[in-house]
């Protein structure tokens, strides 16, 4: 009979995707949205020790990193869903975001980043300049 999928390399897969690697962490759920000059960004965080969380910025791109502590082994398990070790994502924003600016708040497992617009990609009323001199055209 042939096999189409690797059972074993299936398994490897999904335990990256659940559990994570340093090389590869796995996601982490995020809602974004715009509120007048700033954007907003949540992440679902439960869990996770605030001091394990890891913010960066370079030229454009966010990364935000986290880590769940992996279980006590001393514990008999009856189940045990939650994703552990590490957790990442990368933003990649756009040239019109101020990321000289960036706040960012962890509460209520949480973190919510709020990156204000740029003042150079907001909305502004250009002033035209007009004369009622009127020039005639010589042909």
């Amino acid at each position: 009979m042939l096999m189409r999928t690797d059972p074993f390399r299936d398994l490897d897969r999904l335990t990256q995707q659940v559990f994570g690697t340093a090389a590869r962490p796995t996601v982490m759920p995020m809602d974004a949205w715009r509120e007048g000059d700033e954007f907003l960004v949540e992440f679902d965080l439960p869990g996770i020790d605030p001091k394990s969380l890891d913010l960066d910025i370079e030229r454009n791109v966010v990364t935000i990193r986290a880590e769940r502590p992996e279980l006590d082994t001393g514990r008999s398990m009856i189940a045990a869903e939650r994703s552990r070790g590490v957790f990442g994502r990368q933003l990649f924003l756009g040239e019109g975001l101020d990321t000289d600016h960036i706040r960012a708040d962890y509460t209520d497992n949480v973190l919510r980043l709020a990156i204000p617009v740029a003042e150079k990609a907001k909305p502004r009323k250009i002033e035209i300049e007009h004369s009622d001199r009127r020039e005639a055209i010589n042909a």
